[in-house]
């Protein structure tokens, strides 16, 4: 397998900006079966009761995506008097001591134990640093830093539409999905942001059944493949878990001979990560880097709803190794073709294999 066996061109316009209104009017296209020419069929995602019913179940990954981006001032005081200087944080993942993993341009115009000032009152102190990342403690905890960071910080929106316009108030909303409870993710989880209250009813109508586990999403899931023999990649690790509920109520679904469909990549990595050990769902909480990719053997899930991803990504590879390389791209040409909107705020496939 090599890194071009994932690639694909695709036009720049088909790169959404904004997501679908109302969230569940995005186009869904369909795909059924491993071979070539197998059906495809084009629909909407308020449409998914048309092929999700009673003994189905749809796992949803209930992170909550924080407005990791920060911009701050530091301040120094030297022999020339006050100087200041813009910094630009991402925050990444909590730190075992409490603190936070961060990126902060420019890294080289601040030295540990310098102070930066955000909006909202917030500062934060830099620890360490190490391989390019920045270790920080905040002068808030709790509900009282989750109060300013809403009020300071920006949706970190992947690089993609980052580089055609800033985030906004909008984001807040868009960015994030109706599931969202847990706080501590960087990204969204994106094919949750197709539900809405509309599509939530009918598929309650038809009988679907829902699992919650948690994956949060970090900025690692945008990183590119560097190396052409894929199985050589090295995945960044996210925390994640599935409790004993979720873990029962999945593997019931199984049992009686229903349908475990993840709903996103962050939901099928979590459930496989956990069915890992034994090829059995169990209750599971760690860090996992599961790299799926051609070969891999699925034990938990039936199918995949998820967006459409950027060429030569591990995502890609994911979704290979559940439908097949030569279908992926044959489905990603209909795509294409027929102007499917792509990433994170665009439209969604449901992949049964």
């Amino acid at each position: 397998m090599k890194l071009s066996d994932f690639d694909f061109d695709l036009p720049e316009a088909l790169i959404a900006t904004r997501p679908a209104r109302p969230r569940s009017s995005a186009r869904l296209l369909v795909a059924q079966g491993t071979s070539l020419g197998a059906p495809i069929k084009d629909a909407s995602v308020i449409d998914l009761t048309r092929w999700l019913g009673a003994g189905d179940r749809l796992v949803i990954n209930d992170t909550k995506v924080i407005p990791a981006r920060l911009f701050g001032t530091r301040e120094r005081l030297g022999e020339t008097g006050l100087t200041q200087s813009s910094m630009e944080v991402t925050l990444l993942s909590p730190t075992a001591s409490g603190g936070w993993s961060a990126l902060i341009k420019p890294l080289r115009k601040i030295r540990d134990g310098e102070e930066i000032a955000f909006a909202a009152g917030l500062r934060a102190t830099l620890v360490s640093r190490s391989d390019g990342q920045a270790e920080l403690a905040f002068n808030l905890e709790g509900d009282a830093f989750e109060a300013a960071l809403n009020e300071a910080g920006a949706m970190p929106l992947p690089p993609y539409i980052a580089a055609k316009r800033a985030a906004d108030e909008q984001d807040k909303t868009d960015y994030q999905t109706v599931f969202a409870r847990q706080t501590g993710a960087v990204a969204a989880p994106t094919a949750s942001l197709h539900f809405d209250e509309a599509l939530l009813a009918a598929l309650a109508a038809a009988g679907v059944a829902f699992s919650y586990v948690t994956l949060h999403v970090g900025a690692g899931t945008f990183l590119p493949v560097k190396v052409e023999d894929v199985t050589t990649h090295k995945m960044h690790a996210e925390w994640g878990e599935v409790t004993p509920e979720a873990a029962a109520e999945i593997a019931a679904t199984k049992a009686a001979g229903g349908r475990v469909i993840p709903v996103g990549t962050t939901a099928l990595r979590l459930i496989e990560s956990a069915a890992k050990p034994t090829g059995q769902i169990a209750p599971w909480q760690g860090e996992t880097d599961i790299f799926i990719y051609p070969g891999f053997e699925f034990k938990v899930a039936d199918g995949l709803m998820t967006n459409f991803h950027l060429p030569k990504s591990t995502l890609m590879m994911l979704i290979s190794a559940l439908m097949g390389q030569e279908r992926v791209m044959e489905i990603y040409k209909h795509a294409i073709d027929t102007q499917y909107r792509f990433f994170s705020y665009g439209d969604s496939s449901l992949l049964l294999p």
